[in-house]
């Protein structure tokens, strides 16, 4: 497993992406889930960089493990900002217009799609979200 600590800010989103990136890539990471994986990285980390610590900032941990069977794998994002599930949340209406849907939501929801498994918990101060996708 190998971690990265930064500073939660939109700023540093392409730092986390190349991290992230480059663990899955040492393991043959097809372009596709790779994208995937990259589309849910910049929703969590953007959403920690502008909720989790404002107006302040804070920092932000990102976890990448690497399962060998069978090949996937695990991204956990750690905070130590205000509690926050963003699993808690409603899924929106897709079946809506986008002017008749609620504002808000649809990362996540996409998230939620995308990735084989997403799972939260609020622990000793910290959120700690972590998403799971087969490759």
């Amino acid at each position: 497993m190998r971690q990265l600590d930064i500073e939660a800010k939109v700023e540093n989103l392409n730092e986390v992406l190349a991290f992230v990136d480059e663990q899955i890539e040492e393991v043959g990471c097809s372009m596709k889930i790779q994208m995937q994986i990259d589309v849910a990285v910049e929703e969590i980390f953007v959403n920690i960089a502008h909720y989790a610590y404002s107006p302040e900032t804070g920092n932000a941990t990102i976890r990448v493990e690497i399962i060998k069977e069978p090949l996937s794998a695990v991204l956990t994002f750690i905070d130590n900002g205000v509690p926050y599930d963003p699993l808690a949340k409603e899924d929106p209406d897709v079946s809506l217009s986008a002017e008749e849907r609620q504002i808000g939501g649809l990362g996540i929801f996409m998230v939620k799609k995308s990735m084989d498994d997403v799972e939260y918990e609020y622990k000793n101060g910290q959120n700690i979200l972590r998403i799971k996708k087969g490759m």
